[in-house]
């Protein structure tokens, strides 16, 4: 089969042909018809995540969707034909989406949304689990509480924020100017971090009290303000991107929690995997219902043009989630 395979960190991805894996006990072999490209497979790939545990050469890509061409031993709920998506590989020494096949854990696959395409599902997994993981898992949210959404038109940004509203949170969501006719077209209440200070907006749409939860997708600075953005007493912060020291002074004084979301855990470690198969099976509902729908970039990438896929995502000029077409 043909696979995206990475030589060398800091190397381009070379297309090359590769054996086809088989199904083993616990899993599914997929045919891979698209894969989501995240910030994290172009870090991965310049060397620049050891906490992703890649070792070349791999075959990178985190996010798949397609369809289950055969099952191992000891698999049910899935049978050949199956369309399903997940995250599933590109780290620790797991096959990763930019291949013709991939077979993977059952326990981290679900049916894919039916009414959406193969390319809007392989932009899900990583953005729907992160999402869920601090909104649901860690922070409870609930109908009636206000959250904050750092970076609420990026990849994962803008899932989250229909996550909240799915709930029934009142949403608030940061960008730059380019980014406000976005975030106010997915219903939430725009703040442009660039002419709004962290006080402006905080009395201006809490009275001073603090946003209920503040989720953070943007990291450095954008983590030490949302530590002053959080609701006194009650409120809790949560964020993928712990990197770098923080005071956590201004979160102590209001009475706050702060949780850590690492997505990739289950993959790494083996433990917690059918909780995210659980999770995308409640993203599937979500998004058959009509409340949460990924924002694809228009362009359309091959493994053939993979790296112009990544230099997309790695200079932050996509406009939605970039996708690979790997099947033919």
């Amino acid at each position: 089969m043909r696979a995206a395979v990475l030589r060398e960190f800091d190397s381009p991805l070379t297309v090359e042909e590769i054996d086809q894996p088989a199904p083993g006990a616990g899993q599914v072999l997929v045919r891979i018809v698209a894969s989501g490209v995240n910030p994290l497979d172009t870090k991965i790939q310049a060397g620049q995540a050891a906490h992703a545990r890649v070792q070349p050469p791999a075959v990178l890509g985190l996010d798949l969707a397609g369809v289950v061409a055969a099952v191992g031993a000891e698999v049910t709920g899935f049978a050949p034909g199956d369309e399903v998506y997940g995250l599933c590989g590109g780290v620790g020494g797991l096959q990763g989406s930019l291949a013709g096949y991939a077979a993977v854990d059952a326990r981290l696959l679900a049916r894919k949304p039916g009414g959406l395409s193969m390319r809007e599902a392989a932009a899900l997994p990583l953005a729907a689990i992160t999402s869920w993981e601090g909104l649901v898992d860690r922070a409870g949210v609930r109908a009636g509480q206000k959250v904050l959404v750092h970076g609420g038109a990026g990849g994962v940004g803008h899932v989250g924020l229909q996550l909240a509203q799915a709930k029934g949170a009142e949403v608030y969501a940061t960008g730059g100017p380019a980014s406000v006719r976005v975030i106010e077209s997915l219903g939430a209440v725009a703040i442009d971090y660039t002419s709004t200070s962290v006080e402006e907006y905080v009395e201006r749409h809490t009275g001073g009290e603090g946003f209920d939860i503040v989720v953070d997708n943007v990291g450095g600075a954008t983590l030490d303000a949302s530590f002053a953005a959080v609701r006194t007493y009650h409120g809790h912060v949560v964020s993928a991107l712990g990197w770098g020291t923080h005071s956590l002074a201004p979160l102590s004084f209001r009475g706050a929690t702060y949780s850590g979301v690492f997505t990739l855990l289950p993959m790494l470690t083996g433990r917690g995997r059918e909780h995210h198969g659980d999770i995308l099976r409640e993203i599937a509902t979500l998004a058959d219902g009509g409340a949460l729908r990924p924002r694809l970039d228009r362009r359309r990438f091959t493994l053939d043009t993979i790296m112009d896929a990544h230099r997309l995502v790695a200079d932050g000029i996509a406009e939605g989630k970039v996708v690979v077409d790997v099947a033919d």
